[in-house]
């Protein structure tokens, strides 16, 4: 499932560097973590819906990899991603 164009603007307000910012860690991190609470709700509804748990599964590698990638380069964003997010690791 899709997020609305509101929701992701707000999501990009609130954790990019810039109303512009669409293409930084943080932004990505963000938008893809708000898509897979959408789609984890839908999947808790449909439970036989398995090319969206497969889309489910890409989208929560994708930000894993996006993860790593900050916690590589800036150990002190990633930090605050992981709880700004409630994001366990």
């Amino acid at each position: 499932m899709s997020i609305t164009r509101e929701a992701k603007a707000q999501v990009i307000q609130d954790f990019g560097k810039s109303p512009n910012d669409t293409g930084s860690a943080e932004v990505q991190i963000a938008v893809l973590s708000k898509r897979i609470e959408t789609l984890t709700e839908h999947l808790r509804a449909n439970k036989k819906d398995h090319a969206g748990r497969r889309g489910l599964l890409t989208m929560v590698s994708r930000r894993r990899r996006l993860l790593n990638y900050l916690k590589k380069n800036s150990e002190p964003v990633y930090r605050t991603m992981l709880e700004r997010l409630g994001i366990r690791k």
